[in-house]
């Protein structure tokens, strides 16, 4: 999805929750900033492109999850804990800093590429915990500028999907993302209500990518 046509659900995201769109310019010029020679894209297009993706959310039904499936996975922030537990090392991270941090610098360390999303409610973890990573993909929900990127989305899962969709994935695979039960542990949130807020807007955004034909499976 291009910005022209991200811009508009944008603004209704801001509406909605009452987020300011200059916080989230600032935040994304102060990561450009912390970015150690971020990575280029292409990195991200040769992982994904024709690839079968799995994305892993960090709902209750993650914990279910009795084997890791063949294919690229990308781990939604906390969901990069549950994968290390259970010996894998996802190929992408799509994270605000708002995981087990340890967890997400082992799994960087070991090979994950880490895609490190700005916004304005962030910058305290961006300046301790950015400049940490390595292969770094810096994005934004407001307008990209630089290597700075949008390619939609707004809470980890659904930006994970955005991703994939992006760089045209054969198949992306849903796994733990549950957005009608309670918060799974793994998610690490602080404000259940808050959460359960986002998960509406992030159930809204994949299904636009379903309406128009991206391939989605759920796997619940």
């Amino acid at each position: 999805m291009n910005y022209e046509e991200w811009r508009g659900i944008y603004r209704e995201i801001l509406a909605d929750f009452g987020f300011s769109e200059e916080e989230d310019r600032a935040a994304a010029r102060l990561l450009a900033q912390l970015v150690r020679r971020p990575l280029p894209i292409e990195v991200l297009e040769s992982l994904i492109s024709g690839r079968r993706v799995n994305i892993f959310g960090a709902g209750p039904s993650l914990e279910r999850l009795e084997r890791i499936p063949k294919g690229i996975a990308i781990a939604c922030d906390g969901a990069t804990s549950f994968l290390l537990e259970h010996g894998a090392v996802p190929e992408i991270i799509v994270t605000d800093l708002d995981g087990r941090v340890e967890d997400l610098l082992e799994a960087n360390a070991r090979g994950s590429v880490v895609v490190i999303h700005a916004h304005g409610d962030n910058m305290a973890a961006l300046r301790r915990y950015a400049p940490l990573f390595v292969n770094v993909v810096a994005t934004t929900q407001a307008e990209p500028f630089d290597e700075v990127y949008n390619f939609g989305g707004f809470t980890d899962g659904d930006r994970a999907v955005f991703l994939a969709e992006h760089f045209k994935a054969r198949e992306i695979y849903l796994y733990g993302m549950d957005f009608h039960s309670e918060i799974g542990r793994y998610s690490f949130s602080r404000d259940s209500e808050k959460k359960r807020k986002k998960l509406v807007w992030a159930e809204r955004l994949i299904k636009i990518l379903e309406d128009r034909g991206a391939p989605i499976r759920w796997v619940r």
